[in-house]
């Protein structure tokens, strides 16, 4: 079972957000719904793109690091690799 996820929101420019959860659906939901006084809302990133889920917490914080680390072009085509039409993945997870 895994303990840790890091994804990344976007909106339709896209601005992309990284965050990292240990409850996927119930983050990316939240992210959506605009429940939070944040970056994400403030930026209408409501499209769930990418994710990774890791075995710990404490992975997906460092894997959010690494993410965060990389230029827009990288994280891009990061994105693309693992979601070629940049569709929202949050029905695909809630099944």
């Amino acid at each position: 079972m895994k303990n840790g996820f890091v994804y990344i929101m976007a909106n339709s420019r896209p601005t992309l957000y990284t965050g990292v959860t240990n409850n996927l659906k119930l983050r990316t939901w939240q992210h959506q719904q605009g429940t939070f006084d944040s970056f994400t809302t403030n930026y209408k990133l409501n499209k769930f793109v990418y994710y990774e889920a890791l075995l710990t917490i404490e992975a997906a914080i460092i894997r959010e690091k690494q993410i965060k680390d990389m230029n827009r072009k990288e994280k891009l085509e990061m994105i693309k690799k693992f979601n070629p039409k940049f569709e929202d993945l949050y029905p695909k997870i809630i099944r």
